[in-house]
């Protein structure tokens, strides 16, 4: 039945030429509109046929006019004999039915590079010389690359998989045409450091594409980073699905922040960068040292590294390429975590054409930093390439006696050992040595002291040290078929001899109860993924199936030693007067605590594209887990063991679904929705030592996603309900300890947006609702907010850079950063203020040099961030001055 639709389609176009040869002029009948009836009518014997491409929308508004027929070839119509019969058998009805009810994909059988007197032509060769389903809106530029992605096309070359020219001319280091899937292949053509200035278009047949921008391309070179990505907007994240997915085609909300904001916003604290996303907020970590972040009102103190699984760790925003956030439940891939969503830090990887790249900055409160970013190839034939990155920052703080030094390193390699194969091994070692500060207590008399207010010793430290490696094997085995494995592991330790901690201020609103803490601590990560991807087709159907299985080992330790506020010295609020000495015991349960857990996950995801207009993503994950927690009493020197040890086994399993469709009833919008769930064991204790149990999340959302036709600026609106059980949050009795909240609900709307609006000019944006409360508790009141969950934010920033005259180079930003009322405790008894916060920067490029200024909290606004329970006050007005030059 398919190839009579098809036979009637082609006479119907071969009626349309008659008309127009007979002369009628006046009779407008567009082979688009003909192709709908008859879908239509046809609709009823073989279902839907494949959406007409933008080509042929674009042909149909097109009004009459005059063609050439000169060029036209008539095809002989099919004979009655040729026709294929109606099915008899069940066999044969079953072979119909997996005929695709689209046209088949084109082969491209060779590409050739011609020299023209312009630049560079790049020609597609077919089989039989069939035409390519091109659309020019679709080419778009990524930092230094000009890239056109070809739809229904696969690449049939002799000999090899993918096509790699290397230099073939001065302006053009490489022109590469690979498979990106089953049904899609991509050309890109690399500037030796900018964009190609010289011409250079795509034949495919008789018709011939320039890929070059509209408009004038600036003429100063483009950095170019990990990805070769630059820019604020960026077209594919690999977080939703791990695979490299265009954001458009995927049914949950993830948002990029690209390098290019770390850079110019200047960031120095990685977790700074997230604030231009909606619905997130930066919680400080244990003494300031990690990064924690609440996401649709719920707190994940784990995050990801290249998509793998990364405790709250320190992190070196010189090392980082991009940050991705993925929204609401990431369980069906990653296992345990939070459903309101995780952040990615993806790395910075080896390149194949040399790259320098050398910064410093300096600035307030004594703020020192020097970075380097080298990378290239370390042989002639690029198969071996490499990148090292290092910092080193000295800093002092506007609080008093507070200070830091820390020194990072991070070395990797690619050894492309085959066209096929790929190994990469990265490192990163990071080290830092600062006064311990986690804030102040919650209480309004903290908001009459200054905001320098040092509530510990000036003699408090603490020390981090951590060493990360990762290994990564990449194979293809066809052009359908690849396997991803890798391991890392992660080792840290910690050291904190002993410090004071503000627990409480008395009624007096003056005194600051504090307790003493110390113990050393220790954590080791080991993680194993193995993915399997294929690529094909069932009928007209077309699939990308992961298969995966992770295994994960995770160990945990510390001795818990404290002193409680009846031996330890307390201090005044309003006149601290220091010196205190620790006290001479331990005398709050002092233990030797260690936590084990080995993680088995088994999972599977399809990637379903029903349409050209209509994919469809399901997946699922099954998790099992087995935790190990010893306990062992010290003596109240915290030296030596007491009594007899205590030790618990306990054994979890879950499955974490998810299902997701994407409609798109114009190329440039998505509608889609999305249900997904999440599993996370606790691993809270109550005072009586006992674990919460686990936490279960489920998410519905919707949302629609938009692109401008040139790729450069996105938009997405999106609207969420999850509802989760048994939510750990701290006991303000005792703040080392937790309680379960019940049932929660967290309901919101956001809004992002992210791109170049004009040459020149980039905006990142972002607003949101949200509504994070108890619903459900045998303790808490019902309808109290969940800590640390503003109930709205927004955020701006937007930069503009002169592309041409005199002023050429240079560029300026501003933004501002709201942040709503939260509160800080439950049940609700103390509310941290909003606040809004204005930056601005002023920069200057001129050749391979770079200078700015970096102008953060204009207006020296007063606010306060959260720390889960204490609050840290934010910088006053500051300035960061930076020179970097690359070569």
């Amino acid at each position: 039945m398919s190839r009579w639709f098809r036979w009637a389609i082609a006479g119907g176009d071969r009626f349309l030429m008659a008309i127009s040869l007979a002369g009628c002029k006046e009779i407008f009948v567009s082979k688009w509109h003909l192709r709908l009836g008859m879908v239509a009518v046809g609709a009823i014997f073989v279902g839907s046929l494949p959406q007409p491409d933008s080509a042929e929308i674009a042909q149909a508004e097109e009004p009459p006019r005059k063609r050439n027929w000169q060029n036209v070839t008539t095809t002989e119509l099919p004979r009655i004999k040729d026709l294929k019969r109606s099915a008899k058998t069940l066999k044969d009805w079953l072979a119909q039915m997996q005929e695709p009810a689209v046209e088949a994909p084109i082969q491209v059988t060779g590409v050739q590079l011609n020299r023209t007197e312009f630049g560079l032509e790049i020609g597609l060769e077919t089989e039989a010389g069939k035409p390519l389903q091109i659309d020019a809106t679709k080419f778009r530029v990524e930092g230094n690359s000009l890239v056109a992605d070809i739809p229904n096309a696969v690449l049939a070359l002799p000999n090899v998989q993918e096509f790699n020219a290397d230099k073939p001319t001065g302006e053009i280091a490489n022109v590469r045409v690979r498979q990106m899937d089953a049904t899609r292949i991509r050309v890109t053509v690399t500037g030796n450091h900018a964009l190609p200035t010289e011409e250079v278009s795509l034949k495919t047949g008789e018709l011939t594409y320039s890929l070059n921008p509209e408009g004038e391309v600036p003429e100063e070179e483009l950095v170019v980073t990990g990805t070769g990505q630059r820019g604020y907007f960026i077209p594919d994240a690999t977080t939703a699905t791990r695979t490299d997915t265009p954001l458009r085609d995927i049914p949950q909300s993830i948002q990029v922040v690209p390098r290019q904001v770390i850079e110019d916003q200047k960031i120095l604290r990685i977790s700074d960068a997230v604030r231009n996303v909606s619905g997130v907020t930066p919680q400080g970590g244990y003494s300031g040292l990690t990064d924690n972040y609440n996401i649709r009102g719920f707190t994940t103190y784990d995050n990801l590294r290249d998509g793998y699984y990364a405790q709250d760790n320190l992190v070196n925003p010189t090392n980082i390429e991009r940050i991705e956030v993925l929204k609401g439940p990431a369980s069906v891939l990653y296992g345990q975590f939070e459903p309101g969503g995780v952040v990615n830090y993806v790395t910075k990887k080896p390149l194949s054409e040399p790259y320098y790249f050398a910064e410093f900055t300096a600035g307030s409160f004594s703020t020192y930093r020097p970075s380097i970013d080298l990378s290239g190839p370390l042989n002639t034939d690029k198969t071996l390439l490499y990148r090292l990155n290092a910092a080193y920052e000295s800093s002092g703080s506007f609080i008093d006696f507070v200070d830091q030094k820390q020194f990072s390193i991070a070395p990797s390699l690619t050894y492309k050992i085959g066209d096929a194969t790929s190994l990469t091994l990265q490192y990163e070692y990071l080290n830092a040595d600062r006064t311990y500060y986690d804030g102040l207590p919650p209480d309004p008399s903290v908001f009459k002291a200054p905001i320098s207010r040092f509530l510990g010793e000036p003699g408090d430290r603490f020390k981090f040290e951590s060493h990360t490696i990762f290994l990564a094997l990449n194979h293809r085995f066809n052009e359908n078929l690849r396997l991803r494995s890798a391991f890392t592991t992660e080792l840290r330790d910690t050291e904190e001899p002993g410090e004071f901690r503000p627990n409480s201020i008395a009624a007096d609103g003056r005194t600051v109860l504090r307790r003493y803490a110390a113990g050393p601590g220790y954590y080791r990560n080991d993680a194993l993924q193995n993915d399997l991807i294929s690529n094909f087709n069932t009928g007209a159907i077309q699939h990308q199936l992961l298969l995966g299985l992770e295994w994960n080992q995770y160990t945990y330790g510390y001795d818990y030693l404290r002193s409680s506020v009846d031996l330890t010295p307390s201090i005044d609020l309003f006149n601290p007067v220091y010196g205190a000495s620790p006290p001479p015991i331990f005398d709050e349960a002092s233990q030797r605590d260690r936590f084990h857990r080995t993680t088995i996950g088994l999972y599977a995801q399809d990637q379903i594209t029903l349409l050209p207009n209509l994919k469809l993503l399901v997946g699922g994950r099954y998790d099992f887990i087995h935790r190990k927690n010893r306990s062992q009493p010290l003596d109240a020197s915290g030296n030596d063991p007491i009594g007899d040890a205590t030790e618990e086994r306990l054994y979890n399993g879950a499955f974490s679904p998810r299902v997701g469709i994407v409609y798109q009833p114009i190329p440039p919008i998505s509608l889609y929705a999305s249900y997904s769930r999440s599993f996370n064991p606790s691993g809270s204790r109550t005072v009586d030592g006992s674990l919460l149990p686990p936490e279960r999340g489920t998410q519905y959302e919707v949302g629609i996603r938009g692109e401008t036709l040139n790729g450069k600026l996105s938009a997405t609106l999106s609207a969420y309900e999850i509802i989760k059980a048994n939510v750990a949050t701290v006991d303000t009795n005792n703040t080392d300890f937790s309680i379960a909240a019940g049932e929660v609900k967290s309901r919101g709307i956001e809004f992002d947006v992210v791109g170049e609006i004009l040459p020149g000019w980039n905006v990142i944006a972002s607003a949101f609702v949200n509504d994070a409360f108890v619903s459900r508790d045998n303790s808490l009141p019902v309808g109290d907010r969940l800590v640390n969950a503003p109930s709205q934010g927004a955020s701006l920033w937007t930069t503009y850079e002169i592309q041409r005259g005199s002023l050429k180079g240079l560029g300026f930003g501003a933004g501002v950063f709201f942040v709503g009322d939260r509160e800080a405790e439950l049940p609700n008894t103390f509310e941290i203020p909003s606040y809004v916060r204005a930056d601005s920067a002023v920069y200057y490029k001129r050749d391979r040099w770079k200078v700015g200024l970096n102008f953060k909290n204009l207006t020296s606004t007063q606010y306060y961030e959260s720390q889960g329970y204490y609050l840290r006050p934010g910088a006053p007005f500051s300035v960061l001055g930076t020179v970097s030059v690359n070569f």
